[in-house]
Formats: structure tokens, C-alpha cells, sequence
């Protein structure tokens, strides 16, 4: 069900011009475009390393950088916080709090009111506002220079909550915006958005995603489940139309992501995409995706802000890309959908107890980027004893497409799988109305167990709470993706896509195989695809730059009109994040983290920045 709030504001939007990349994502619109040209269809097969800074530290990274000037902000992997000489790579200052940890941090965020400049870092559940000319906190923000995001919840203790900001805040004039990254299964705290005041550290507004008695949504809940559920957060970032003061925020599944008896309904606002008055918090329209998730198809994207044409008129729209293959695509004033949205009937759960929703909605376009249901003509042919290895696994499991139930006891093949479809590198967009979007293509499969081992265990440590998710009756068996004995997807091709969708219309302009195996690729099975983790940017020089794939370790550059390729370069490690690109002393440069691919570091994981840039 759509819910639409009626909002006054005609304005429409238009791309800004700049030379630096301020904001994750670009701009506050979260477009990944750039208005920069230098580099271009006609010479990037020129393009050659600038640059490289090594911080010199092991981990993996998810980070994009921002520029603002002359000047580059980014992490180091042990969330150690640096400035560099955006044309060099040189080192202006290094910020470290003494703490580390192993959550992902996508970006930083820059606040500036023309005589005060700030970089507000997420380390842990800590936000820090550090001076942006020397790195030192500024200590009247919150409490020495920080604030604590476990802090006003209305879960205590608070230091005993787990909230991080793993994507960064988003600023509204004098407001720094927040999600975080909360626990995917309880006891977990709620997933509200806050806005804290730049200069104090002060909250100005708290939206409470899991609602409060005699809030909007609160029915569709059981009656005390504020006081105990969790999650329902913003983990993957927000964008915002800064002219009609208009925040975009898609939620994630609430806690536990598997099992929903004890939130047995809707759970409004969790999978939701949010629209709220930025400078007040309050809901202007919202659309929820999945009604009581039990799949872990949280939004996994920022929203992509855009002008498209529609019924022969200029629309300001949001696009949202999702883990299961769609994109939903909206007026950004009033919640309309720009394309039909159908609710389709999926079957019930067979888990005592529990109470899937009988609809869910899916758009009628754009068609699926992802495919949405595995049948046995799908499976493997990369040799015979594979294929014969994946049609046995494959008879044991059900697969039905989406939305349907995990059982107890029996696999259910998920596809796109747990990590998508789209993921959290999110989309670009052009001028043109052109979406551009990668994404994942293999299955997963997920199951139930009975959890009587893991109560017990909880009993014996003296926890009683029945919102445990050690108390539940059953528990989840596994994130498992349907690999082959050789450790390649027991699907066939491709495996990771890039895809040009036209949202003016909802057709495809293009859509290609987006990475490769090497050892693959030497015996002659090339462009398979593979997994991959970052997104794209798009430019007026009629390119699209993306890395993210997880084995082949290469960035490449591809004519955002046709999907060829134009450009490839191997990085020392895969390039799991979003470049960026901008423009320091008139020379264009393309920046892009290179630390290892997640969730297969048989090569190492290290954190190396590479610019890219014409030969001078």
C-alpha cells in the first residue's frame, strides 16, 4: 500500500556544477554524476596512475572519499581519519580516536557555514566533529568533541546498545542527519533518524522508525513492540532535496531478520523508504517494499535523486534499487509512483507461529535487473561434474521465486541472494534520465532449524527475555551462497551486471556482464560476470567508472550511451567502493579505494588509494 502526503513545493531540481565531489555520492541528490569532462570518450584509454597513497594498514575498506578544494577526506581500515593533497596523495594531517573496529564506513560528511569548516567522522557508535583544517576534535560538539549514537533510544543501558555509523550523515543546513547500522537480530535498539545540531551535538528531531503509542503506523505492530523490537534502520545512507528541504531515507528489515512471530504485522516504518521534512522530521509520504520481512531485503542503497520525463512533462523523481532486482521509481514531492505498482500474491508461511503478508509490491517497470527465479535450465554448465553436482543440491531445495517463506528443515533457494541484486555502492544517474546500476546475479539459500540448543545455552547464561533472539523457537541456519565444489557460482552466467535503464520510459538502454574470473577467463570462459561490492559514477564526458568486482581486481570505464568498454586498469587489490572523481589545479583525476574483496581475502586485504588521471 502506498501512503501519500501532499506537499506544495513546485521547484525543480537542476545538477549542480563542481569540480570537487563534497558529498557521498557527489551531491546531496546522491546521483554519482559529475559535471566534469576532461577525460572523455575520445582519451581515456590514455588514463594512467597520478597517484597512490598506502596507508599501511591490513583490512579491507568500503570508502569513498570527498573533496572539497584541494583537499581529499577519507579512512584509513583501522578507521583512522586523513587529509590528503587531492593532487599528490600526500598526507596533511591524520586524526586517530584510539578506537577500531571491524563495521564499514562508506564516506565522510563536510559541514561549512563559510568560517567554521567541520569533517564529522562515524568511529564505533562515536560521531566525531573534527576541525577540517587540522584534524583536531572540536570539543564543544557533544561531549568532547563526540557524541554517542547508543545514547536516546529509550534503551538502557546505552552502552550496551550496538549502533554504528557505517554510511555518513547528511547535512540540512545547520543539522548533521543519522542513521547507523544496528543489529540484525535482537535484543536490538530502535533505528531512529536523528538530527543533532552541527555547532552542539544537540538532537533537534528524533523520527522513530518502530512507532510510538498514538503515532502514524503504530497498529501495525503488536501493541508493546516499540519497547522491544529493533533495527528498522538507515544503514545504507540518505539523499535529500535540499531546495524543497525534502530527506529521503530507505530502512532496513527489523530484528530478527528471519523470524517475525513477535512482529506480527506490516512493521511500518521498516523496509520503507521515508519521506521527512528535514528541517522538522516529520513524515511527508513513505512506501514500504516488504511488508514483514522475513528474507533480509532491507533497502540496501542510498535513493538516487533525478529529472525524468513523464507523460510528456519534467518529473523530480526518486529511484530506489532494491535486493531483490527492482527499482521503484517515484515523484519526489507527492510518493507517486511514475510506474504502476501491482501487490502480487505469495504463499504463507508454514513456521508455527508465524504470519507472512499474503501481497508484496512490485513494479511492472522497469523489468527486473536481477533474475527472480532459478529453475534447473539455469544451473551450471561450466563442466559436466558441476552441473550434475548443482541439479542434485538442486532437487533438494525449494525455489519459487520471491517472497517466499523460509521452512524449517528444508533450504530455500534466495535470488537475487542476500547481498542482492543492487547492494549499498547504490546507483548513478545522468541528465538524460539514465539509471545506471550493478548488480549481483548468483543464489543463495537460506533455511530455519529448531533452536532448542541455543535456548537452552541462553538459560543456562541466565537470559530469560523472550525478545532474545536466543529465546526464539527456531533460528536462522545461514547466509550460504549455492557455490559449486571449485568455489564458483552453481548458476550459470552471468554473475554481476551493469545495467542503463531509461526512466523516462522504463526500457533498457543496456545491460552487460560486469567482471570475470581469471583463471576463468585463461581458459577461454570470459565476461561471466562475478560478484561485486561499489558502485558507479557517471560524467559528462560520456563515461561510466566503476570497479567493485571482487576477483579480477580491475576499474573500468565504459561509454555510458553503449556499455563498451573504453578503459581498464588492474588495481593491487580489488576496488570494493565507489570512485569519485574531480578536478584539482585544471587537471581531472579518478580516485578509487583498492583494499580487498569482501568476503574473499585469499589475496590480502590492504588500504591503498589510486588516482587515476590524463598524462600531463
Amino acid at each position: 500500500m502506498i501512503f501519500t502526503f501532499a506537499r506544495t513545493h513546485t521547484a525543480s531540481s537542476a545538477t549542480k556544477q563542481r569540480t570537487d565531489w563534497p558529498i557521498y555520492g557527489g551531491d546531496s541528490l546522491d546521483d554519482h554524476y559529475s559535471t566534469l569532462s576532461q577525460i572523455n570518450r575520445g582519451n581515456v584509454s590514455k588514463l594512467q596512475v597520478a597517484w597512490t597513497y598506502d596507508t599501511g594498514e591490513a583490512g579491507g575498506m568500503e570508502t569513498s572519499p570527498i573533496v572539497v578544494g584541494k583537499v581529499m577526506y577519507t579512512y584509513t581500515p583501522t578507521k583512522a581519519v586523513v587529509a590528503l593533497d587531492a593532487a599528490s596523495g600526500k598526507v596533511l594531517w591524520k586524526f586517530d580516536s584510539g578506537l577500531t573496529g571491524g563495521q564499514a564506513v562508506r564516506s565522510l560528511t563536510y559541514w561549512t557555514d563559510g568560517k567554521d569548516s567541520r569533517i564529522f567522522a562515524g568511529v564505533l557508535s562515536y560521531v566525531y566533529a573534527l576541525d577540517a583544517e587540522t584534524g583536531q576534535p572540536v570539543k564543544s560538539f557533544g561531549e568532547d568533541g563526540r557524541i554517542d549514537l547508543r545514547e536516546g533510544l529509550g534503551r538502557e543501558p546505552a552502552d550496551r546498545q550496538s549502533v554504528y555509523l557505517t554510511s555518513p550523515a547528511i547535512i540540512y543546513k545547520d543539522l548533521l542527519i543519522t542513521g547507523g547500522r544496528n543489529p540484525e537480530a535482537l535484543p536490538a535498539p530502535p533505528g531512529d533518524i536523528r538530527a543533532y545540531d552541527v555547532r552542539t551535538g544537540k538532537v533537534r528531531w528524533q523520527f522513530h522508525t518502530i512507532p510510538h503509542p498514538g503515532e502514524p503506523g503504530y497498529d501495525t505492530w503488536p501493541k508493546d513492540a516499540w519497547t522491544y523490537e529493533g533495527a528498522a534502520n538507515n544503514w545504507a545512507g540518505m539523499a535529500i532535496d535540499q531546495k524543497r528541504g525534502i530527506l529521503f531515507v530507505p530502512t532496513g528489515s527489523a530484528a530478527t531478520d528471519f523470524l517475525g512471530m513477535n512482529r506480527i504485522g506490516d512493521d511500518l516504518y521498516a523496509n520503507c523508504e521515508l519521506a521527512l521534512d528535514a528541517a522538522t522530521g516529520e513524515l511527508l509520504w513513505y512506501f514500504q517494499a516488504v511488508h514483514h520481512d522475513l528474507w533480509d531485503r532491507d533497502f540496501p542503497s542510498p535513493p538516487t535523486l533525478m529529472t525524468v520525463k513523464h507523460d510528456g512533462k519534467m518529473v523530480d523523481a526518486i529511484a530506489q534499487t532494491t535486493k531483490h532486482g527492482v527499482v521503484y521509481v517515484f515523484n519526489r514531492v507527492t510518493g507517486e509512483p511514475l510506474f504502476p505498482i501491482v501487490n502480487k500474491s505469495y504463499p504463507p508461511s508454514t513456521v508455527p507461529g508465524e504470519v507472512a503478508s499474503p501481497v508484496q509490491p512490485m513494479p511492472t517497470k522497469p523489468a527486473p535487473f536481477a533474475r527472480q527465479l532459478l529453475t534447473e535450465d539455469m544451473l551450471t554448465n561450466r563442466t559436466p561434474e558441476a552441473h550434475a553436482w548443482a541439479l542434485a543440491q538442486f532437487e533438494t531445495f525449494r525455489s519459487e521465486g520471491q517472497f517466499v517463506p523460509l521452512s524449517v528443515g528444508k533450504a530455500t533457494v534466495v535470488f537475487p541472494g542476500f547481498d542482492g541484486g543492487a547492494e549499498w555502492g547504490g546507483s548513478a544517474a545522468d541528465p538524460q534520465g539514465i539509471l545506471y546500476v550493478n548488480a549481483n546475479d548468483i543464489a543463495w539459500t537460506g533455511a530455519l532449524a529448531d533452536n532448542v540448543a541455543a535456548r537452552t545455552s541462553a538459560t543456562r547464561a541466565g537470559s530469560s527475555d523472550p525478545n532474545d533472539a536466543r529465546n526464539m523457537p527456531y533460528r536462522f541456519t545461514g547466509y550460504k551462497r549455492f557455490y559449486d565444489p571449485d568455489g564458483y557460482p552453481a548458476v550459470a552466467p552471468p554473475w554481476g551486471t551493469l545495467n542503463a535503464i531509461n526512466l523516462n520510459t522504463g526500457e533498457y538502454v543496456w545491460k552487460i556482464p560486469l567482471g570475470e574470473y581469471p583463471a576463468l577467463a585463461a581458459q577461454g570462459m570470459k565476461n561471466t560476470g562475478s560478484e561485486n561490492y561499489g558502485g558507479p559514477i557517471v560524467t559528462a564526458g560520456g563515461l561510466v567508472f566503476i570497479a567493485a568486482t571482487n576477483f579480477d581486481k580491475k576499474i573500468r570505464a565504459f561509454d555510458k550511451d553503449t556499455g563498451k568498454l573504453l578503459w581498464e586498469a588492474t588495481l593491487p587489490y580489488s576496488g570494493n567502493a565507489t570512485p569519485v572523481t574531480y578536478m584539482v589545479n585544471g587537471r581531472q583525476y579518478v580516485v578509487i579505494a583498492a583494499t580487498g574483496a569482501k568476503g574473499f581475502p585469499a589475496d590480502g586485504t590492504r588500504g591503498v588509494y589510486v588516482a587515476f588521471a590524463l598524462p600531463k
